[in-house]
């Protein structure tokens, strides 16, 4: 039986890194060897002698987080958002210093978030009309969510590729923000109510039908098994990877 994996988690304090905190002890093939909040050091990593670790940090800090870890040839799974273009970018540059060190950027670890992203990127092709809504508790700090941000991304690459055009819409005039926010050509909506977790709903319309593909979390243990899938596979996968679709056998 090979050694388990000595994970730390950064960002331990918080909702989703008490959860992952929890995650990491039950599971056989890992190890707990160190639980990071905020004003923590970095070098913690090193003396914990961290294989892998889960950022689940704030915005302000992934980066920083992350790029100490890719130096000291630590493989990271992130949940963090805040993760640009330009940043990813950097973040591949200094991958290539390092080949043998993989790092996942997962906008959702739901599992059935992420497959029903990519449904609904395979859907797109074949519908005139599609929009988003997102829903989440109101301590959320950024709108459109990530997993809303990377869903209209898979949505406009499949319609690009097969030539669908911009669906349908006489708008003419519209209080701001009233048909959301646009992201790659894809109208967003955000919702933050009292009750909520996370949810998602993909709406796309053809003439004369609906289809929907909606997904909820209720709980952030069900996050989990997508951050421990994470960490079991990213060694595996030397440099960055954007979104725990890459690691699903999904035939695209």
């Amino acid at each position: 039986m090979s050694a388990p994996l000595k994970v730390a988690v950064i960002g331990a304090a918080g909702r989703m890194g008490a959860e992952a905190v929890k995650a990491v002890n039950a599971a056989a093939d890992m190890e707990l060897v160190a639980a990071l909040g905020r004003g923590d050091s970095l070098e913690t990593l090193l003396d914990s002698g961290a294989t892998h670790v889960v950022d689940l940090s704030v915005p302000a800090s992934t980066e920083a987080n992350v790029r100490f870890a890719v130096e000291h040839g630590i493989h990271a799974v992130v949940g963090t958002t805040g993760w640009d273009d330009a940043k990813r970018e950097s973040l591949t540059t200094l991958l290539a210093e390092h080949p043998e060190t993989g790092v996942l950027i997962a906008p959702n670890f739901a599992l059935g978030s992420v497959l029903a992203s990519a449904f609904a990127a395979t859907a797109a092709r074949y519908f005139e009309s599609v929009e988003i809504i997102e829903l989440h508790h109101p301590n959320k700090v950024d709108a459109p969510s990530g997993t809303a941000v990377r869903t209209a991304e898979l949505i406009a690459a499949e319609r690009a590729a097969a030539g669908v055009p911009a669906g349908p819409d006489a708008t003419e005039t519209q209080i701001d923000g009233a048909r959301g926010a646009v992201v790659d050509g894809i109208h967003v909506h955000s919702v933050r109510l009292r009750g909520l977790v996370a949810h998602q709903e993909v709406l796309l319309g053809g003439e004369g039908e609906q289809l929907t593909l909606r997904h909820d979390s209720y709980d952030r243990a069900s996050f989990m098994p997508g951050v421990l899938l994470g960490l079991r596979t990213v060694a595996s996968r030397p440099g960055l990877t954007y979104g725990l679709d890459g690691y699903l056998e999904l035939g695209r």
